[in-house]
Protein backbone atom coordinates (compact mmCIF):
# COMPACT_ATOMS: atom_id res chain seq x y z
CA UNK A 1 0.00 0.00 0.00
CA UNK A 2 1.08 3.31 -0.86
CA UNK A 3 -0.09 6.65 0.37
CA UNK A 4 0.36 10.41 -1.20
CA UNK A 5 0.11 13.68 0.86
CA UNK A 6 0.02 16.42 -2.21
CA UNK A 7 -0.51 20.02 -0.43
CA UNK A 8 -3.13 22.86 -2.08
CA UNK A 9 -1.99 25.95 -3.29
CA UNK A 10 -2.20 29.73 -3.11
CA UNK A 11 -2.01 31.45 -5.79
CA UNK A 12 -0.85 35.59 -4.94
CA UNK A 13 0.17 37.03 -8.30
CA UNK A 14 -0.18 36.38 -11.96
CA UNK A 15 -2.72 33.83 -12.33
CA UNK A 16 -4.24 33.70 -15.99
CA UNK A 17 -0.46 34.30 -17.68
CA UNK A 18 0.36 30.45 -16.50
CA UNK A 19 -2.97 29.36 -19.21
CA UNK A 20 -0.87 27.88 -22.46
CA UNK A 21 -2.96 30.06 -25.17
CA UNK A 22 -0.96 33.20 -22.99
CA UNK A 23 2.20 31.86 -22.24
CA UNK A 24 2.99 30.20 -25.32
CA UNK A 25 2.94 34.02 -27.23
CA UNK A 26 3.93 36.46 -24.57
CA UNK A 27 5.39 34.66 -21.47
CA UNK A 28 3.76 34.42 -17.79
CA UNK A 29 4.75 34.48 -14.17
CA UNK A 30 3.20 33.99 -10.58
CA UNK A 31 3.73 34.02 -7.52
CA UNK A 32 2.01 31.49 -5.02
CA UNK A 33 2.37 29.30 -2.07
CA UNK A 34 1.27 25.54 -0.49
CA UNK A 35 -0.15 25.56 2.12
CA UNK A 36 -0.78 23.02 4.96
CA UNK A 37 -4.09 21.34 3.73
CA UNK A 38 -3.94 18.15 1.91
CA UNK A 39 -5.31 15.78 -0.73
CA UNK A 40 -4.08 12.28 0.03
CA UNK A 41 -4.45 9.60 -2.12
CA UNK A 42 -4.46 5.74 -1.26
CA UNK A 43 -3.04 2.80 -3.75
CA UNK A 44 -2.63 -0.59 -3.54
CA UNK A 45 -2.43 -3.66 -5.89
CA UNK A 46 -5.76 -5.64 -5.45
CA UNK A 47 -5.69 -9.34 -4.13
CA UNK A 48 -7.19 -11.63 -7.09
CA UNK A 49 -10.43 -13.02 -5.15
CA UNK A 50 -12.90 -10.08 -6.21
CA UNK A 51 -14.69 -9.70 -9.47
CA UNK A 52 -13.69 -6.25 -10.24
CA UNK A 53 -10.30 -5.50 -11.16
CA UNK A 54 -10.44 -2.01 -10.16
CA UNK A 55 -12.10 -0.29 -7.16
CA UNK A 56 -11.63 3.57 -7.05
CA UNK A 57 -13.16 5.18 -3.99
CA UNK A 58 -13.85 8.67 -4.02
CA UNK A 59 -17.26 10.95 -3.39
CA UNK A 60 -18.26 7.44 -4.83
CA UNK A 61 -17.74 4.15 -5.38
CA UNK A 62 -16.56 2.52 -8.70
CA UNK A 63 -15.95 -1.14 -8.80
CA UNK A 64 -14.70 -1.90 -13.00
CA UNK A 65 -13.50 -4.74 -14.66
CA UNK A 66 -11.27 -2.54 -16.99
CA UNK A 67 -9.68 0.54 -17.32
CA UNK A 68 -12.00 1.50 -20.05
CA UNK A 69 -14.96 1.43 -17.19
CA UNK A 70 -13.51 4.10 -14.95
CA UNK A 71 -15.90 6.83 -15.13
CA UNK A 72 -13.76 8.99 -13.27
CA UNK A 73 -11.80 10.74 -16.05
CA UNK A 74 -8.10 11.61 -14.58
CA UNK A 75 -8.16 8.27 -12.68
CA UNK A 76 -8.70 6.22 -16.23
CA UNK A 77 -6.28 8.39 -18.20
CA UNK A 78 -3.47 8.01 -15.41
CA UNK A 79 -4.00 4.45 -15.83
CA UNK A 80 -3.84 4.30 -19.29
CA UNK A 81 -0.84 6.50 -19.12
CA UNK A 82 0.74 4.50 -17.09
CA UNK A 83 0.00 1.29 -18.91
CA UNK A 84 -1.40 0.09 -15.29
CA UNK A 85 -2.74 -4.24 -16.03
CA UNK A 86 -2.46 -5.45 -12.61
CA UNK A 87 -5.98 -4.87 -10.14
CA UNK A 88 -5.54 -1.47 -7.85
CA UNK A 89 -7.47 -0.11 -5.32
CA UNK A 90 -7.42 3.87 -5.26
CA UNK A 91 -8.99 5.99 -2.35
CA UNK A 92 -9.05 10.13 -2.38
CA UNK A 93 -9.53 11.70 1.12
CA UNK A 94 -8.90 15.64 1.29
CA UNK A 95 -8.80 18.16 3.71
CA UNK A 96 -10.99 21.11 1.80
CA UNK A 97 -13.55 20.98 -0.53
CA UNK A 98 -13.17 20.33 -4.36
CA UNK A 99 -14.22 22.80 -7.07
CA UNK A 100 -13.35 25.68 -4.72
CA UNK A 101 -9.99 27.43 -5.99
CA UNK A 102 -7.64 25.67 -3.91
CA UNK A 103 -6.22 23.59 -7.19
CA UNK A 104 -7.39 20.58 -5.69
CA UNK A 105 -7.78 18.68 -9.78
CA UNK A 106 -4.07 19.52 -9.69
CA UNK A 107 -3.33 17.99 -6.69
CA UNK A 108 -5.19 15.01 -7.22
CA UNK A 109 -3.35 14.45 -10.63
CA UNK A 110 0.11 15.13 -8.87
CA UNK A 111 -0.81 12.54 -5.63
CA UNK A 112 -2.07 10.19 -8.29
CA UNK A 113 0.46 9.90 -10.26
CA UNK A 114 3.28 10.01 -6.89
CA UNK A 115 1.21 7.28 -5.66
CA UNK A 116 1.19 4.81 -8.79
CA UNK A 117 4.80 5.34 -9.53
CA UNK A 118 5.85 4.87 -5.53
CA UNK A 119 4.03 1.25 -6.50
CA UNK A 120 5.99 0.51 -8.66
CA UNK A 121 9.42 0.92 -6.49
CA UNK A 122 10.09 4.41 -8.30
CA UNK A 123 10.92 7.83 -7.32
CA UNK A 124 9.85 10.37 -9.79
CA UNK A 125 11.92 14.25 -9.76
CA UNK A 126 9.23 17.09 -8.68
CA UNK A 127 9.63 18.19 -12.08
CA UNK A 128 8.47 15.35 -13.87
CA UNK A 129 5.64 15.25 -11.54
CA UNK A 130 4.57 18.71 -12.90
CA UNK A 131 5.02 18.20 -16.24
CA UNK A 132 3.52 14.15 -16.52
CA UNK A 133 0.55 16.01 -14.48
CA UNK A 134 0.43 18.82 -17.18
CA UNK A 135 0.21 16.56 -19.75
CA UNK A 136 -2.61 14.63 -18.01
CA UNK A 137 -4.73 17.60 -17.75
CA UNK A 138 -3.96 19.70 -20.56
CA UNK A 139 -3.76 17.32 -23.32
CA UNK A 140 -5.57 14.33 -22.33
CA UNK A 141 -8.43 15.35 -20.35
CA UNK A 142 -8.01 18.36 -22.68
CA UNK A 143 -9.46 21.02 -19.65
CA UNK A 144 -8.82 24.70 -19.72
CA UNK A 145 -6.27 24.45 -17.07
CA UNK A 146 -3.03 26.56 -16.05
CA UNK A 147 -0.13 25.21 -15.40
CA UNK A 148 1.15 27.04 -11.91
CA UNK A 149 -1.06 24.32 -9.81
CA UNK A 150 0.78 21.32 -11.08
CA UNK A 151 4.19 22.96 -10.64
CA UNK A 152 3.15 24.19 -7.19
CA UNK A 153 1.46 20.88 -6.01
CA UNK A 154 4.57 19.05 -7.18
CA UNK A 155 7.27 21.60 -5.58
CA UNK A 156 5.48 22.65 -2.42
CA UNK A 157 6.91 26.29 -0.98
CA UNK A 158 6.82 30.10 -1.69
CA UNK A 159 7.46 29.98 -5.19
CA UNK A 160 8.14 32.43 -8.04
CA UNK A 161 7.66 30.43 -11.36
CA UNK A 162 7.97 31.54 -14.74
CA UNK A 163 6.52 29.98 -18.09
CA UNK A 164 8.61 30.66 -21.06
CA UNK A 165 7.28 31.12 -24.87
CA UNK A 166 9.20 28.09 -25.55
CA UNK A 167 7.27 26.01 -22.68
CA UNK A 168 9.73 25.63 -20.50
CA UNK A 169 8.68 26.10 -16.78
CA UNK A 170 11.44 28.10 -14.17
CA UNK A 171 10.51 27.27 -10.58
CA UNK A 172 12.49 29.92 -7.67
CA UNK A 173 11.96 29.32 -4.25
CA UNK A 174 11.28 32.76 -2.18
CA UNK A 175 14.10 32.70 -0.19
CA UNK A 176 12.72 35.00 2.69
CA UNK A 177 13.35 35.07 6.23
CA UNK A 178 12.00 32.62 8.48
CA UNK A 179 10.56 35.96 10.31
CA UNK A 180 9.28 37.57 7.02
CA UNK A 181 7.59 34.60 6.10
CA UNK A 182 6.15 34.60 9.37
CA UNK A 183 4.58 37.89 9.38
CA UNK A 184 3.00 37.29 5.87
CA UNK A 185 1.35 34.10 7.22
CA UNK A 186 0.09 35.98 10.37
CA UNK A 187 -1.66 38.88 7.93
CA UNK A 188 -3.91 36.51 5.56
CA UNK A 189 -7.11 35.14 6.09
CA UNK A 190 -8.94 32.10 4.51
CA UNK A 191 -12.44 32.02 4.15
CA UNK A 192 -14.90 29.16 2.27
CA UNK A 193 -18.03 31.53 0.42
CA UNK A 194 -19.48 28.03 0.36
CA UNK A 195 -20.11 28.50 -3.82
CA UNK A 196 -18.29 25.29 -5.51
CA UNK A 197 -17.68 26.17 -9.34
CA UNK A 198 -15.66 23.98 -11.78
CA UNK A 199 -12.63 26.37 -12.67
CA UNK A 200 -12.50 24.87 -16.39
CA UNK A 201 -16.08 26.76 -17.02
CA UNK A 202 -14.77 29.78 -15.49
CA UNK A 203 -11.66 29.91 -17.18
CA UNK A 204 -13.34 29.31 -20.24
CA UNK A 205 -14.75 32.54 -20.73
CA UNK A 206 -11.81 34.82 -20.68
CA UNK A 207 -8.25 31.83 -21.76
CA UNK A 208 -9.49 30.68 -24.81
CA UNK A 209 -9.18 33.94 -26.54
CA UNK A 210 -6.54 35.76 -24.26
CA UNK A 211 -6.51 38.63 -26.69
CA UNK A 212 -9.56 40.31 -25.36
CA UNK A 213 -8.04 40.18 -22.18
CA UNK A 214 -4.53 40.95 -23.18
CA UNK A 215 -4.80 44.54 -21.55
CA UNK A 216 -5.80 42.74 -18.10
CA UNK A 217 -2.86 40.15 -18.22
CA UNK A 218 -0.28 41.87 -18.89
CA UNK A 219 -1.13 43.92 -15.76
CA UNK A 220 -1.30 40.81 -13.89
CA UNK A 221 1.64 39.58 -14.79
CA UNK A 222 3.72 42.62 -14.11
CA UNK A 223 2.42 42.85 -10.38
CA UNK A 224 4.22 39.63 -9.93
CA UNK A 225 7.97 41.42 -10.27
CA UNK A 226 6.14 44.55 -7.50
CA UNK A 227 4.98 41.76 -5.32
CA UNK A 228 8.95 39.98 -5.40
CA UNK A 229 10.14 43.48 -4.53
CA UNK A 230 8.36 43.74 -1.63
CA UNK A 231 8.53 40.44 0.21
CA UNK A 232 12.14 40.64 -0.71
CA UNK A 233 13.10 44.22 0.96
CA UNK A 234 12.24 45.52 3.62
CA UNK A 235 8.80 47.36 3.06
CA UNK A 236 6.23 47.34 4.94
CA UNK A 237 4.07 43.83 4.44
CA UNK A 238 1.04 46.14 4.23
CA UNK A 239 1.71 47.02 0.32
CA UNK A 240 1.59 43.35 -0.43
CA UNK A 241 -2.29 43.24 0.89
CA UNK A 242 -3.04 46.68 -1.21
CA UNK A 243 -1.19 45.17 -4.28
CA UNK A 244 -3.60 42.24 -3.97
CA UNK A 245 -6.42 44.57 -3.88
CA UNK A 246 -5.02 46.10 -7.15
CA UNK A 247 -4.82 42.56 -8.47
CA UNK A 248 -8.65 41.73 -7.46
CA UNK A 249 -9.76 44.52 -9.68
CA UNK A 250 -8.04 43.25 -12.60
CA UNK A 251 -8.58 39.95 -12.49
CA UNK A 252 -12.61 40.93 -12.05
CA UNK A 253 -12.46 42.73 -15.11
CA UNK A 254 -11.12 39.31 -16.96
CA UNK A 255 -15.25 38.00 -17.30
CA UNK A 256 -18.64 38.94 -15.43
CA UNK A 257 -18.22 35.50 -14.17
CA UNK A 258 -15.43 35.65 -12.28
CA UNK A 259 -17.02 37.63 -9.48
CA UNK A 260 -20.57 38.31 -8.47
CA UNK A 261 -23.06 39.88 -6.03
CA UNK A 262 -22.28 37.43 -3.60
CA UNK A 263 -18.71 37.51 -3.79
CA UNK A 264 -18.84 41.60 -3.83
CA UNK A 265 -20.94 41.88 -1.23
CA UNK A 266 -18.68 39.23 0.85
CA UNK A 267 -15.40 41.16 -0.23
CA UNK A 268 -16.87 44.58 0.35
CA UNK A 269 -17.74 43.83 4.08
CA UNK A 270 -14.18 42.03 4.86
CA UNK A 271 -12.89 45.60 3.47
CA UNK A 272 -15.12 47.68 5.56
CA UNK A 273 -13.85 45.61 8.50
CA UNK A 274 -10.41 46.09 8.05
CA UNK A 275 -8.79 44.08 5.36
CA UNK A 276 -6.60 45.51 2.80
CA UNK A 277 -6.62 43.39 0.19
CA UNK A 278 -7.89 39.83 -1.37
CA UNK A 279 -8.90 37.91 -3.90
CA UNK A 280 -10.78 34.91 -4.77
CA UNK A 281 -8.06 32.03 -5.02
CA UNK A 282 -7.97 30.34 -8.45
CA UNK A 283 -10.01 31.00 -11.43
CA UNK A 284 -13.09 33.12 -9.62
CA UNK A 285 -16.87 32.15 -9.32
CA UNK A 286 -17.10 31.02 -6.12
CA UNK A 287 -14.97 28.93 -3.79
CA UNK A 288 -12.32 30.40 -1.18
CA UNK A 289 -11.44 33.72 -0.77
CA UNK A 290 -7.85 34.92 0.79
CA UNK A 291 -7.85 38.19 3.21
CA UNK A 292 -4.77 40.34 3.55
CA UNK A 293 -5.22 41.91 6.95
CA UNK A 294 -3.09 43.41 10.14
CA UNK A 295 -3.75 40.49 12.57
CA UNK A 296 -5.44 43.37 15.11
CA UNK A 297 -8.26 43.06 12.21
CA UNK A 298 -8.71 39.37 12.41
CA UNK A 299 -11.06 39.16 14.71
CA UNK A 300 -13.52 41.95 13.84
CA UNK A 301 -13.68 40.58 10.26
CA UNK A 302 -14.22 37.35 11.95
CA UNK A 303 -17.28 38.60 13.13
CA UNK A 304 -18.09 40.18 10.23
CA UNK A 305 -17.80 37.46 7.97
CA UNK A 306 -18.93 34.68 10.70
CA UNK A 307 -21.46 33.01 8.10
CA UNK A 308 -18.81 31.69 6.31
CA UNK A 309 -15.74 29.14 7.37
CA UNK A 310 -12.77 30.30 8.24
CA UNK A 311 -10.20 27.88 7.44
CA UNK A 312 -6.51 29.05 9.64
CA UNK A 313 -3.31 27.67 7.89
CA UNK A 314 0.40 27.49 7.64
CA UNK A 315 2.59 27.59 4.40
CA UNK A 316 3.84 24.52 3.58
CA UNK A 317 7.24 23.71 1.91
CA UNK A 318 7.75 19.99 0.58
CA UNK A 319 5.17 19.62 -1.76
CA UNK A 320 3.85 16.18 -3.00
CA UNK A 321 5.64 13.37 -0.63
CA UNK A 322 5.05 9.52 -0.04
CA UNK A 323 4.31 9.08 3.91
CA UNK A 324 3.17 5.67 3.61
CA UNK A 325 5.09 2.74 1.64
CA UNK A 326 4.16 -0.85 2.15
CA UNK A 327 3.98 -2.46 -1.27
CA UNK A 328 3.58 -5.97 -1.97
CA UNK A 329 2.95 -7.54 -5.30
CA UNK A 330 0.31 -9.61 -6.53
CA UNK A 331 2.69 -11.34 -9.42
CA UNK A 332 1.49 -14.84 -11.04
CA UNK A 333 3.63 -16.16 -8.58
CA UNK A 334 2.06 -14.40 -5.46
CA UNK A 335 -1.18 -14.89 -7.02
CA UNK A 336 -1.22 -18.09 -7.22
CA UNK A 337 -0.50 -18.83 -3.78
CA UNK A 338 -3.26 -16.78 -2.54
CA UNK A 339 -5.77 -18.52 -4.38
CA UNK A 340 -3.98 -21.86 -3.90
CA UNK A 341 -4.38 -21.11 -0.47
CA UNK A 342 -8.07 -20.12 -0.49
CA UNK A 343 -8.84 -23.60 -1.63
CA UNK A 344 -7.22 -24.96 1.14
CA UNK A 345 -8.65 -22.66 4.12
CA UNK A 346 -4.57 -21.40 5.09
CA UNK A 347 -4.90 -18.11 7.15
CA UNK A 348 -3.94 -14.97 4.85
CA UNK A 349 -0.97 -14.03 7.07
CA UNK A 350 0.53 -17.89 6.52
CA UNK A 351 0.14 -17.05 2.58
CA UNK A 352 1.25 -13.28 2.84
CA UNK A 353 4.51 -14.33 4.61
CA UNK A 354 5.08 -15.97 1.72
CA UNK A 355 4.68 -14.21 -1.22
CA UNK A 356 6.98 -11.20 -2.47
CA UNK A 357 6.97 -7.99 -1.31
CA UNK A 358 9.28 -6.82 -4.15
CA UNK A 359 7.42 -3.75 -6.08
CA UNK A 360 6.72 -5.22 -9.98
CA UNK A 361 8.94 -3.91 -12.59
CA UNK A 362 7.04 -1.53 -15.17
CA UNK A 363 7.31 1.56 -16.82
CA UNK A 364 7.95 4.59 -13.84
Amino acid sequence: MIISRTPYRISFFGGGTDYPSWYRHYGGQVIATTIDKYCYITARYLPPFFDHKFRIVYSRIENCRTIDEIEHPAVRECLRYLEFEQGLEIHHDGDLPARSGLGSSSSFVVGLLHALHALRGAIPAKERLAHEAIHMEQIRLKETVGSQDQVMAAHGGCQRIEFLSDGEIRVTPLTLHPERLEVLNSHLMLFFTGIKRTATTIAESYACDVSLVERQLRTMGNMVEEAFQILAGSRDLTAFGRLLHESWRAKRSLSKQVSNPIIDEIYSAARSSGALGGKLVGAGGGGFMLLFARPADHERIRERLRRLVHVPFRFERRGSRIIFSDPVDYTAQARERLLRAAETFQEPAEVLAGASRRAPAGNA
